[in-house]
């Protein structure tokens, strides 16, 4: 009976969505990718909401239901049937009467749990444009192999019109050679010297140490963007995270597509701020400082973390938090295996896991000669909270990382210096995560 009221209610957003794109013809700028969707969605919209009237997602809207919704610029009512029929009947105005409102460009975030996802949501909304962030092995159990899920996630630029754009990350080999795939104009981004829009001399921006002592002052990221024999300097003031550039470099890819200069695109990258969950910097108790990864995981974006905790300056601790990764199928093992090896080879004094597949980290780590005094597992993240939070020092830098599953935004609300913030500033604080 539920999955029948699910599937009638998907049937009639998707109508709307039809209806409301044919009536509105808004340019359609498609997001996908195995990790970087949604920070990237967001740095699009910072670039382009400065020239035109935008929409985008709410949070990470990005399904069979999501998207729907993004068109219509509602919220899920969840289980609230009188919130549904708002929903619908704000619909018909939008149908009835024309709403000048209504975006000119829409930023939609298109997600893949299982083959067929992207065909439907691009069948759903033709794209104008296409972006794919990165393609790694996430979603291996659905996938069976790595080869569907780069099938699958090419499919948003292989549906795009001859007059559209296909703007490809070049420091990723699966996605580059997806411009073999499309009829579209390509644009191509990254810090490989091959990408059209290059980005050089990322660096961490920290200033002198705060008044403690403790910390250097963390002001975000500075980089470059070479285009056409133009060198840029851009800014991105809340951003952590070198591979949070990447973000940046496909909107700045995506701004010139639309027609901006790299000036107006530098201006409004400087209004991009990271989503919850995502590299965000927070204080946590006991004067210490937290990097808040929590919303997912996967072997490459928690190497990509872990390797800003080793840029940071602190003279505390460094303690990575890391909880299990799933949906990896056969490349479970391998994946966090690779995690564990790669934190004994940075400077950071704990190491705690949570779950029982993140405790190969452990292993891991230990066998590549982390000691295992260091080491520290969990099943639970309220317990590792407890944990951390019986060993924090003033000066300590806490990178918190899993899969949703794992539920590491537990650990962050444990431990961060202002908890009545969390629904503001943390991942899965709705009432249907209780």
């Amino acid at each position: 009976m539920i999955s029948m009221m699910k599937k009638i209610l998907e049937w009639k957003l998707a109508w709307f969505a039809r209806m409301v794109l044919k009536k509105y013809q808004p340019s359609v700028i498609g997001v996908t990718g195995s990790v970087g969707k949604t920070s990237t969605k967001e740095a699009i919209y910072a670039v382009l909401k400065t020239s035109f009237r935008t929409g985008k997602n709410v949070k990470n809207y990005n399904n069979e239901i999501g998207v729907p919704l993004a068109i219509l610029g509602e919220e899920t009512g969840r289980r609230n049937l009188f919130a549904w029929l708002g929903i619908f009947w704000r619909a018909v105005m939008k149908l009835v009467s024309k709403n000048a409102a209504y975006p000119e460009v829409l930023v939609i975030e298109m997600g893949a749990d299982k083959e067929g996802d992207i065909e439907y949501l691009t069948k759903l909304v033709p794209c104008t444009i296409g972006v794919v962030t990165a393609v790694s092995g996430v979603h291996l159990e659905f996938f069976k192999t790595f080869e569907r899920v780069i099938t699958e996630k090419r499919k948003i630029i292989s549906h795009l019109p001859k007059d559209g754009w296909a703007v490809l990350n070049a420091d990723d080999s699966h996605v580059l050679a997806m411009k073999e795939k499309t009829r579209a104009k390509i644009i191509t981004f990254g810090f490989s010297e091959d990408a059209d829009v290059q980005g050089t001399d990322a660096v961490i921006s920290q200033g002198p140490p705060e008044a403690t002592g403790e910390f250097s002052d963390i002001r975000g990221i500075s980089f470059k963007v070479m285009y056409r024999g133009s060198s840029v300097p851009m800014y991105l003031p809340s951003v952590l995270g070198q591979h949070q550039v990447l973000a940046g470099l496909a909107a700045v890819a995506v701004g010139i597509a639309c027609g901006l200069n790299l000036l107006e695109i530098a201006e409004g990258l400087k209004q991009f701020t990271s989503p919850p969950g995502r590299m965000n910097l927070m204080k946590g108790i006991k004067d210490t400082r937290i990097i808040d990864d929590s919303y997912n995981s996967s072997p490459h974006a928690a190497i990509a973390g872990l390797n800003t905790l080793k840029e940071l300056y602190t003279k505390g601790k460094k303690i990575a938090a890391l909880g299990d990764m799933a949906e990896l199928g056969d490349a479970t093992v391998k994946g966090h295996e690779e995690v564990g090896a790669h934190v004994a080879s940075l400077d950071i004094q704990q190491l705690v896991t949570v779950g029982e597949k993140a405790k190969i980290i452990a292993m891991a780590a230990e066998k590549a000669g982390m000691p295992s005094a260091q080491i520290s597992s969990f099943d639970h993240p309220e317990q590792a909270g407890r944990f951390i939070q019986s060993i924090l020092a003033q000066g300590d830098i806490v990178f918190v990382k899993g899969s949703q599953v794992a539920r590491m935004e537990k650990i962050v609300k444990e431990l961060m210096a202002e908890p009545l913030k969390a629904s503001e500033l943390l991942v899965r604080q709705g009432p249907e995560w209780v």
